[in-house]
């Protein structure tokens, strides 16, 4: 496998000039997938803007004045995705990964306290020795519960970096959920119906307004209103 990347290569969800130069930093294998994911260094120096060099932005993160879900930032490789959060502890600043109406990332400012939670969706379920359930999430955490009340699929508001359970958002109908993929990529809308597939073929999520979409493309975000903020409202 390659180590490097070329711009022009780079997935279309990176929010970065592409005939600047040849080359950009490649993330290293981690919690997210390289087309699901910003390296760190990328994020620090073309999106927050807080340095003008690759030299200087590994410079701020070996110095540990990077944070992305309240833990210091080790390696200028880390890849950065959905939801996560990443804060600069000397500029008081926090902000949140997250898709625009163009299916690009844009980290949206958060407020005091909203640095410390963070939104996760389960991807599957496992159950392991003691017949404990381990939910396996989109970040790559794992949460052990006792009891099996989760779905695939639903939201879980994590905090950060406990990973104390603080809520959860099913993919029910009338629940706001944040389209991550596809056509509708970046757009929030009404679930209208969840249908369960008894075949191979994906489930299917039906919003208001007609549109539709696989389940793997629907990330819940709330239950009346969205609990978090979207990048259109609060944008750098």
């Amino acid at each position: 496998m390659s180590k490097s990347m070329k711009r022009l290569t780079a997935p279309r969800s990176w929010p970065v000039p592409r005939k600047t130069g040849r080359w950009i930093t490649k993330p290293s294998p981690g919690p997210h997938p390289i087309k699901k994911s910003m390296p760190i260094i990328t994020v620090v120096r073309d999106m927050l803007r807080v340095c003008d060099t690759a030299g200087e932005g590994k410079h701020i993160i070996g110095n540990r004045e990077i944070l992305v879900d309240g833990r210091p930032v080790r390696g200028h490789k880390l890849p950065v995705g959905l939801m996560d959060v990443i804060s600069l502890p000397k500029l008081d600043k926090n902000y949140r990964m997250l898709l625009d109406r163009k299916g690009k990332f844009r980290l949206v400012h958060v407020g005091e306290g909203e640095e410390t939670w963070k939104l996760c969706r389960i991807e599957n379920k496992t159950t392991v020795r003691g017949g404990m359930i381990q939910l396996n999430l989109h970040d790559g955490r794992n949460i052990i519960v006792k009891k099996n009340k989760y779905k695939t699929g639903d939201v879980l508001r994590v905090e950060v970096p406990s990973q104390k359970v603080l809520e959860v958002y099913p993919m029910a109908k009338g629940n706001i959920a944040l389209i991550v993929s596809g056509a509708h990529a970046g757009e929030i809308s009404v679930i209208e119906d969840y249908e369960v597939t008894r075949t191979p073929t994906p489930n299917i999520v039906r919003f208001r307004g007609g549109a539709s979409t696989i389940k793997d493309n629907v990330f819940v975000v709330g239950t009346s209103t969205p609990v978090i903020k979207l990048p259109e409202a609060s944008v750098i």
